[in-house]
C-alpha cells in the first residue's frame, strides 16, 4: 500500500475557526451556535507539528466548546457571563498529557506492572505487503495476540510471526481470540467497508432522547461554586477517553464515583492521571450485590459514563437503565459504534486512525500515528464532557431522558473532513519532544506528586478549577455521600 490523499467526497472543510466551532456548537445541539462560537477566542493555529492533520485546531475546538458549554450551563445557574480563550499550543499538549505526566517525577510508562506490554504497540508488516496494528497493553490482550501468534512477545518475535500472516486474515484471528488489532486501510477502503459507511453515516456527537423524563431545574449556585455542583455522576470507565471525560465533570464540581471491576483495574499511573476529584468504589456487575449497589446508585444519578460493551448482559443498557431512572443521562463511548457492524470488537484510539484511513494520510516511510502519537481518546473525552453540559442544559427545561454516543472512530472521520494541509507545508517542521509547549502543573495526589499540563483554556473573569484529588481504587463505597 502507498500513501493516498482524501479524494472521497464529504461535507466541505470549515472555511474559519469561527465556523469550525459553530458547526461543532451545533452538532452538540447549542441553542445558538453561532452566538457561542463568538465566545471562544483560539490563539495560534496549525501547523504547528509535522502532520497533514489540523490537530491543534481540532483539539483547540474540543478544549474551546468543553469550555463554553460549562460556562453557559455556569450562566443558567447564576454565574456571570464569561469567554472563554484557547491557546493552541496548550491543545497540542493535551493531545500528549499521557506523555507530559510524571508521577513523583516518574514517566507514567516507566511505572506500569510490564511496560513491554504497551512497548509491543506498532504496526507490523504481513505476508501480502500490508500493514497490521497490534495491541498487547493489557495481559488478557497479551495472551490474544500470543495465542494466535505463537511467539516471542516482543517485538521482533511479533514481526516475524505476523509476516506469515495476511493482514485481514490476521486482523479476525486476534479479534476472534478477543484481542484487538486492525490492518490498515486507506480512507477508501474503509468508506466501502460496512463498519466504515456505519460510522461515516453519524455525527461526531451522536446525542439521542430516548425517553420520557421530568424537566430537572439544577439549583441556582453561588459565586465560590462550579457549573456542575450537585451533579452525581456514576463514571464506569477505563483506559482514556471515559475517564478523562469524567475527570472534566469532577473538576466542574460534580460528585463522580468511579467503578472498576476488581479483576480488570487499570494500572495506577492511569488512575492517577484520570482520577482527579473522583471517589474509587469497586463493582462487579457479575455479582448480584453490586449489581443491587450500582442499581440504588443509579437512582440518585445525573449522569452515567460508560465503555463496555455487554453492559446489556447485566441489565445495564441505556434502554434499561433510563426506565428505571427517568431522566437520566448517558454518555456511551465506543471504538466503531454500538450497534454497527464491528459493535462486538473492542478497540482503541491507534487503531481508529489504522482503520480510517487517517494512518495512511500520515504516511511517511509506513503508515504512521500523529506526531501526539495520541488523538481519539482526547478530543472523544472534551467532547463527551461537552455533551453532558449541553444535556444538561436542556434537561432544565425540556426533561427527558438522554443518550450520548461518541466513538474512536468517529473522531477520526472529523478530524479528516476537517481538511489536510499539504504536506510540503509541514513535513519540516519539528517532531514534539517531552518539552511542552505550554505550563505544566503539580499536585498531590495519594500516589505522589503528579506534574500535568494545565489545564488548557481560561475564562474572561472567573477562574477555571483545578482537578481534584486523586484517590485509590476501592477507597471509597458504592453509594454517594
Amino acid at each position: 500500500m502507498t500513501s493516498n490523499t482524501l479524494t472521497t467526497t464529504g461535507p466541505t472543510p470549515p472555511s474559519s475557526t469561527g465556523e469550525m466551532l459553530s458547526r461543532l456548537l451545533h452538532t452538540l445541539g447549542d441553542p445558538d451556535p453561532a452566538r457561542g462560537a463568538e465566545d471562544i477566542t483560539v490563539v495560534g493555529a496549525d501547523p504547528l507539528l509535522p502532520s497533514v492533520h489540523r490537530l491543534a485546531d481540532a483539539m483547540s475546538a474540543a478544549i474551546g466548546v468543553f469550555g463554553r458549554q460549562m460556562a453557559a450551563l455556569g450562566e443558567q445557574r447564576g454565574h456571570p457571563h464569561q469567554r472563554v480563550q484557547v491557546q493552541a499550543g496548550a491543545a497540542i499538549d493535551q493531545l500528549m498529557a499521557t506523555y507530559h505526566t510524571t508521577l513523583s517525577g516518574r514517566p507514567l510508562g516507566a511505572l506500569l506492572d510490564d511496560p513491554t506490554l504497551l512497548g509491543n504497540n506498532d504496526f507490523y508488516r504481513a505476508r501480502d505487503g500490508r500493514w497490521i496494528f497490534i495491541i498487547t497493553t493489557y495481559p488478557h490482550l497479551r495472551d490474544a495476540v500470543c495465542s494466535v501468534l505463537r511467539c516471542a512477545l516482543d517485538k521482533v518475535g511479533i514481526a516475524r510471526a505476523a509476516a506469515d500472516w495476511d493482514a485481514f486474515t490476521l486482523e479476525e484471528a486476534i479479534c476472534a481470540r478477543g484481542g484487538v488489532a486492525c490492518a490498515v486501510r486507506s480512507r477508501d477502503e474503509w468508506l466501502a467497508h460496512p463498519a466504515g459507511r456505519y460510522v461515516a453515516r453519524r455525527p461526531v456527537v451522536e446525542i439521542d432522547r430516548v425517553g420520557h423524563g421530568p424537566a430537572r431545574p439544577l439549583e441556582p449556585i453561588g459565586e465560590a461554586d462550579e457549573a456542575l455542583t450537585g451533579v452525581r455522576v456514576l463514571d464506569l470507565t477505563h483506559v482514556i477517553a471515559g475517564p478523562v471525560a469524567a475527570r472534566l465533570l469532577a473538576q466542574f464540581g460534580a460528585d463522580v464515583l468511579h467503578l472498576t471491576r476488581p479483576d480488570r483495574p487499570d494500572p495506577i499511573p492511569m488512575i492517577a492521571m484520570t482520577g482527579g476529584g473522583k471517589r474509587n468504589a469497586y463493582c462487579d456487575l457479575r455479582d448480584a450485590h453490586d449489581r443491587t449497589a450500582f442499581h440504588d446508585a443509579l437512582q440518585d444519578a445525573d449522569v452515567f459514563v460508560h465503555a463496555y460493551r455487554g453492559l446489556a448482559r447485566h441489565g445495564a443498557s441505556t434502554e434499561e437503565l433510563v426506565r428505571h431512572r427517568p431522566g437520566l443521562i448517558t454518555l456511551e463511548y465506543h471504538a466503531w459504534g454500538a450497534d454497527g457492524p464491528w459493535d462486538e470488537r473492542g478497540g482503541f484510539d491507534q487503531l481508529a486512525c489504522s482503520a480510517t484511513g487517517f494512518a495512511v494520510e500520515e504516511w511517511t516511510d509506513r503508515p504512521s500515528l500523529p506526531p501526539t502519537y495520541l488523538l481519539n481518546d482526547y478530543l472523544a473525552a472534551y467532547l463527551g464532557a461537552a455533551a453532558v453540559a449541553t444535556v444538561l442544559r436542556r434537561r432544565m427545561t425540556e426533561g427527558g431522558s438522554w443518550r450520548i454516543r461518541v466513538t474512536l472512530a468517529g473522531v477520526c472521520h472529523w478530524v479528516q473532513e476537517l481538511g489536510l494541509l499539504a504536506r510540503e507545508d509541514v513535513i519540516d517542521l519539528p517532531r514534539p519532544g517531552r518539552t511542552p509547549l505550554a505550563a505544566l502543573s503539580t499536585t498531590e495526589t495519594d500516589f505522589g506528586p503528579l506534574t500535568e499540563p494545565a489545564t488548557p483554556f481560561a475564562y474572561s473573569g472567573r477562574t477555571v478549577p483545578q482537578p481534584g484529588r486523586r484517590s485509590p481504587l476501592g477507597s471509597a463505597a458504592l453509594q454517594w455521600r
